[in-house]
């Protein structure tokens, strides 16, 4: 099942007017960020401090443990384990309604994502524009599973829901070092980083998932093993590490896209995916390189402007 992260490179999402249809049918439109959010918030909180994760397994690993992480509800034999929002860090990111292809002109809404470290990698972190070696299962707050990997796969973090890439950088990953294949094939890495990501609507599918698995304006929570990544990932092969194309600094690639007014509608590409940034005919990696193809840092900047030169159409 590989629906829940995966978000097309191109996001868009279609806007609802309050009208009828043909048939009479009576369209409502989105809900406000800035209601959603708070609400979301409030429901995350109640699932933090209502359910908690089998942590004295990790604690002291039991005979034949896979390490899986297995979430449950403080109730019965359970009401006295700790909960995970005693575990629970979190990060505030601000999302716009353009982001999510709306029409209602907010700006710079808050919404908190929390995140649990189960176990910590021994290897680095990565950022949220980078490719990840990861294994993951996502559901709903009520537990109802949408999407899973069972197996390691290779997601470039950018292409993911908003809230999951952002969260998947919190944790550290594991080490090549540690990979150990399996009789029937499969592998493990045994010092990979494991956890949890709860992320509320805004930075997930808001009010338009296109999939029956996941409702309008879900909260998501995902169990995460991040195995390994590619540092400084170069999603476009033209020199710069994507992470320094989010120009803005907003932890959101899509946004930055130096030449977007020159490009067709139809073609327009953020600088991370485009080898010419700067859409002057020159590639990218050509304006950042000496003659012997080695990348010069600081990049380039002939006209002293402050604008490198792979950023500035005016400079080749």
């Amino acid at each position: 099942m590989r629906y829940g992260i995966f978000v097309s490179l191109i996001f868009v999402m279609a806007v609802v007017s309050c009208k009828k249809d043909d048939n009479g049918v009576v369209e409502v439109p989105p809900s406000l960020l800035s209601d959603v959010a708070p609400e979301d918030d409030a429901t995350i909180k109640e699932y933090l401090n209502t359910h908690f994760y089998n942590y004295e397994d990790f604690e002291n690993e039991p005979d034949g443990f896979d390490y899986k992480i297995v979430i449950d509800t403080l109730a019965g034999d359970n009401a006295d384990k700790r909960s995970l929002m005693e575990d629970a860090q979190s990060m505030v990111i601000k999302v716009s309604s353009d982001y999510l292809g709306l029409s209602a002109g907010e700006e710079d809404i808050e919404h908190t994502l929390y995140y649990v470290v189960v176990r910590t990698g021994e290897g680095g972190s990565p950022t949220y524009a980078d490719s990840t070696l990861v294994r993951y299962q996502g559901s709903l707050l009520n537990g109802k599973l949408f999407d899973e990997s069972q197996d390691f796969v290779w997601q470039e973090l950018p292409a993911t829901v908003r809230g999951y890439g952002n969260g998947v950088a919190m944790f550290n990953a594991g080490t090549e070092d540690q990979i150990v294949e399996n009789p029937d094939g499969t592998y493990n890495i045994t010092n990979s980083g494991l956890g949890i990501i709860v992320i509320p609507s805004g930075l997930a599918y808001f009010n338009n998932s296109n999939s029956s698995l996941i409702p309008s304006y879900s909260p998501l929570v995902f169990k995460i093993e991040l195995g390994l990544y590619v540092e400084n990932t170069d999603r476009d092969n033209d020199g710069v590490p994507s992470i320094e194309e989010d120009l803005n600094g907003n932890g959101y690639l899509f946004d930055d896209n130096t030449d977007y007014d020159d490009e067709s509608v139809y073609a327009r590409l953020p600088n991370f995916n485009d080898a010419d940034d700067d859409g002057d005919g020159v590639s990218t990696r050509s304006e950042i390189t000496d003659d012997n193809g080695n990348i010069i840092k600081p990049y380039p900047d002939k006209d002293g402007d402050g604008v490198p030169d792979y950023l500035d159409p005016d400079t080749n």
